[in-house]
């Protein structure tokens, strides 16, 4: 699944960030954890994942597919017992893809400070039809001053995946052509 060129669709009404903002909360256990004590990543991942995926479905009004993450960050390690928080919203739409900014937070089960960032992610999502290829989403309509800055760092990493994408095709064309193969 790819990014599509961004189009307004007269036939879809744009939704505001807000229509599909969501959090979703777990409670980490030691069936989550990995040798050295801390939450696996790949968990956090997961996590990260379907509180997306529940946004993109919600703001596509259909079912979306992961097709991309663009970059996942761990800040501080998740702890056995801690209440993590996964909050996740539409910052950019294009045709038939979106993307999702998610923020990973922690609340440590032995403190009673406010939740800590332990997290970030960008992903890419497309909204998919009954026989799952891209369907037209409406178009996102920030809100927010933080909105409006969210979508427009979206569209630079969108940029960034399109460019990243056309030089490692044109590179294998030119390995290609050269008789060069792996």
């Amino acid at each position: 699944m790819t990014d599509q060129a961004p189009a307004a669709s007269p036939e879809i009404p744009g939704k505001p960030t807000s229509a599909s903002r969501t959090t979703l909360s777990h409670i980490m256990t030691h069936n989550d954890t990995n040798l050295l004590g801390s939450v696996h990543g790949g968990v956090i991942m997961k996590l990260v994942d379907d509180a997306a995926g529940a946004v993109a479905g919600r703001h596509s009004g259909g079912p979306a597919v992961t097709a991309s993450m663009d970059e996942m960050v761990f800040l501080e390690p998740v702890r056995v017992g801690d209440l993590v928080h996964v909050k996740a919203q539409v910052n950019w739409t294009g045709r038939t893809s979106m993307e999702i900014g998610v923020r990973v937070l922690a609340e440590r089960w032995n403190e009673s400070a406010p939740p800590t960032q332990v997290g970030s992610a960008y992903l890419v999502f497309t909204g998919v039809d009954a026989d799952g290829k891209p369907r037209q989403v409406p178009p996102v309509i920030p809100e927010t001053e933080r909105d409006r800055r969210r979508h427009q760092e979206a569209q630079i990493r969108r940029t960034h995946r399109l460019a990243r994408r056309r030089a490692i095709r044109e590179l294998r064309e030119r390995r290609a052509a050269e008789g060069i193969t792996d």
